[in-house]
């Protein structure tokens, strides 16, 4: 039997350039890619000489039997998903069903979304004294969450969160925010596309985002982003790290 392992590839948010060198490498070296029709950007496929699959309407026994049968021809089989697969990625049942078959497989992370829509916003995710967790999570709809996990028993940490697969459900992620005791002013931004040539930002505030978004017809393929690290001219964030003032293990401290 053979002995390469499947790649599971991260794609990148849409740029064709922010997929890693490996995960590019891994594409043009091969012989068959299932990739994941409705998200990745189909561009990130142009050049490459494998026969390929769009895997946006096979189930998980067709995809595995497509990677299966290549892999055991001894070919080099690429499971491209969009952003990074460790986050909402779907690999883990993939995995299994792979374990189950003893074929061997590895991961190659990609770019998030979350990273994408950040550097759309030119923010940054944690700054010093106002935000230094970022909570990853998403509304809860056909597919439920932990009991733990609702919303807005998040939203009581008050600090930086990146909803994904949320936006057809705006109302209700305003509500369980303010629920969880977001004060209507918070900061929010929805980025539609992130990276994309298409990309769309939206900002405002709690009490205004849901209006502003119905308005554009933003319905899917968009990261909601909250929290005070959003706020823009009334923000003032400043760190130790380069403080004059401020020793640490590679600069002492200015006494002028």
């Amino acid at each position: 039997m053979p002995n390469n392992p499947i790649h599971f590839v991260g794609a990148g948010p849409g740029d064709i350039e922010l997929i890693t060198v490996k995960g590019r490498r891994l594409l043009d070296d091969a012989d068959c890619i299932v990739f994941a029709g409705s998200l990745v950007n189909p561009e990130i496929l142009s050049g490459c000489k494998a026969e390929i699959f769009d895997s946006k309407g096979m189930d998980l026994e067709q995809i595995i039997q497509v990677m299966h049968a290549s892999w055991k021809k001894g070919g080099n089989v690429v499971r491209l998903h969009t952003g990074d697969p460790a986050i909402y990625g779907a690999i883990k049942e993939q995995m299994q069903q792979l374990d189950l078959l003893q074929v061997p497989y590895k991961v190659i992370p990609g770019v998030t979304s979350a990273s994408g829509a950040a550097a759309a916003l030119n923010a940054e995710l944690t700054l010093p004294e106002i935000a230094q967790t970022i909570i990853i999570t998403r509304q809860e709809g056909r597919t439920p969450v932990p009991e733990m996990e609702k919303l807005r028993d998040l939203a009581r940490h008050q600090t930086t969160m990146m909803i994904f697969l949320s936006v057809g459900m705006l109302e209700k992620v305003v509500q369980e925010l303010t629920a969880g005791g977001y004060a209507e002013d918070t900061p929010i931004a929805v980025v539609e596309r992130a990276t994309w040539d298409t990309e769309k930002i939206i900002r405002g505030n709690l009490n205004t985002i849901a209006e502003k978004v119905q308005q554009e017809g933003i319905v899917k393929t968009a990261m909601i982003c909250v929290g005070k690290v959003f706020g823009q001219e009334e923000l003032k964030a400043v760190s130790k790290l380069y403080d004059p003032t401020f020793s640490h293990g590679t600069r002492e401290a200015r006494c002028d």
